[in-house]
């Protein structure tokens, strides 16, 4: 236990309060938790890729560049998109513990934020295994070229993609796991943001809550409505 403990990936996912702790005496940067987001973004490009899979073959058939288009271009759209949610993760926090007069610098919460993102690597580990067991058994609906012309039918197309039962599975697979290690992420932002913006571990749980309670409201109503 002593030998996991001075590990400082064990250290920031399971004692991240002595973790942020030390890491204030060591000094901070943002070279550490950047390569973190890195690994996450990496993580997110292969499972867009993946994603991108059933859209290419439903618009491929009538655009065959289409088949090469969309997986790539969802690949690049997750990687880049991984490095915007550090960053709108790290403004939505900072801003709320003004409301506490939480005092640190905007470098100090980014690098603490970035650190957070260790668990959404494990997490999309798991998204991409289940894509990769799920997404082959998809039944794209076939669009015409004709097809293209009609929004109507693009939509009607669309719709049948996503209400297949393999896609759906995955969906549901992937908001779930993203769910739990969101939890898990916010724990460890918890006491970032306490040591970062000096505040009390309860008005650190209420700068972050606020923002994840949000998320996960939002991602429960979209399963619902699709």
């Amino acid at each position: 236990m002593i030998i996991l403990t001075k590990n400082p990936i064990f250290s920031i996912l399971v004692t991240p309060d002595a973790f942020f702790e030390g890491l204030e005496k060591e000094g901070t940067g943002l070279r550490n938790p950047a390569l973190i987001v890195l690994a996450a973004a990496v993580c997110a490009a292969v499972n867009g890729y993946l994603v991108g899979g059933p859209v290419a073959r439903l618009m491929g058939g009538a655009m065959p560049s289409m088949s090469v288009i969309i997986p790539v271009a969802s690949a690049i759209g997750a990687f880049i998109m991984m490095f915007i949610i550090w960053v709108l993760w790290t403004v939505i926090i900072y801003a709320i513990t003004f409301g506490f007069r939480g005092t640190g610098s905007f470098r100090k919460m980014l690098g603490f934020t970035g650190y957070g993102f260790l668990p959404q690597i494990f997490g999309a580990v798991i998204t991409v295994t289940v894509a990769l067991v799920d997404i082959p058994r998809v039944a794209v609906p076939s669009v015409t070229s004709a097809a293209l012309q009609d929004p109507a039918a693009i939509q009607a197309a669309t719709k049948a993609l996503m209400h297949d039962p393999a896609m759906a599975a995955f969906t549901q697979t992937a908001a779930v796991v993203g769910i739990v290690f969101l939890l898990w992420s916010a724990n460890i932002w918890i006491f970032g943001t306490k040591h970062a913006r000096t505040l009390s571990i309860r008005h650190a749980a209420i700068c972050v809550f606020i923002p994840v309670l949000v998320y996960i409201l939002y991602t429960i109503y979209t399963l619902a409505v699709f």
